[in-house]
């Protein structure tokens, strides 16, 4: 397993878990199997509507075409941007194996940049094979050996990319500007930088609204990091340029300064 280090504006390197293939790999054959499972289910519903229907209606026939493209393909087709989106950069299989796509600086992805990864996944590309191999059925041999060997090399660069490159991206993420990581606990509110504060708490360092949402995010992984580690240099060090930076005078321990941070930004940002 891969470590990418990446430089914060407190000249402290963020370091992140570059996942191992196996674990794209699966995470990737658990989403289309939960896809197949999802297409037997919704096609079983469908061919039930449809026994109750009189098959030679234009108008229900119309009707049950638009019912299946919206109840079996749309859901197919959107699964994976809109799970990243909604569950914070990961999708059943990622949440499972413990990998989260972020931002190259280590922060959440926002939603252009989940939506230029989904443009680049394999689905519109197996749909592509579909397509070149139809064609060849009805005898359009070069259509289809141009469509088929278009898929294959998509397929080849992407995986040489991610087996070959420091940061382990394939082609949607380098466009995308994003990256996968290991993720080393459950995914849920902890996995975003909103904390939940009580209505009555009182910030302590309004000064914090100063920083970019860039910053909050590296101020949450070096605070995550160095207790993961017991690093309390690495704690020490990120306070202090911090208080410098925002002119903060206190005599607050370093996480506990930190810890105050993030939950002054969260009341802040929301109020």
């Amino acid at each position: 397993m891969s470590v990418l280090k990446i430089p914060t504006n407190f000249n402290i390197d963020l370091e992140f878990e570059i996942p191992e293939f196996y674990r794209r790999f699966l995470a990737v054959i658990m989403d289309y199997i939960i896809l197949f499972f999802y297409n037997m289910l919704a096609s079983a519903i469908l061919k039930s509507i449809a026994g109750t229907m009189d098959i030679w209606d234009m108008e229900n026939q119309y009707n049950l075409h638009w019912l299946s493209i919206v109840v079996i393909l749309l859901p197919i087709l959107v699964y994976h941007v809109a799970m990243e989106i909604t569950l914070n950069g990961q999708t059943i299989g990622k949440r499972v194996m413990r990998i989260r796509v972020v931002n190259e600086n280590g922060g959440k992805a926002s939603m252009s940049q989940f939506l230029i990864r989904w443009l680049l996944r394999d689905i519109w590309f197996l749909i592509i094979l579909i397509i070149g191999m139809q064609k060849q059925a009805m005898g359009d041999n070069l259509a289809s050996l141009f469509l088929i060997l278009t898929v294959l090399g998509f397929f080849i660069a992407d995986i040489v990319l991610v087996v070959s490159s420091k940061k382990g991206q394939r082609i949607g993420d380098l466009l995308a500007k994003t990256i996968l990581i290991r993720t080393h606990a459950k995914g849920d509110i902890e996995d975003t930088v909103f904390i939940e504060v009580a209505d009555s708490y009182v910030p302590s360092f309004p000064q914090i609204m100063q920083l970019s949402d860039k910053d909050i995010n590296a101020i949450k992984s070096i605070l995550e990091t160095a207790r993961r580690k017991g690093d309390y240099q690495m704690a020490e060090s990120a306070a202090a340029k911090i208080k410098a930076h925002l002119k903060i005078e206190t005599g607050m321990p370093s996480f506990d300064f930190l810890d105050v941070l993030l939950k002054d930004y969260n009341y802040l940002s929301a109020n």
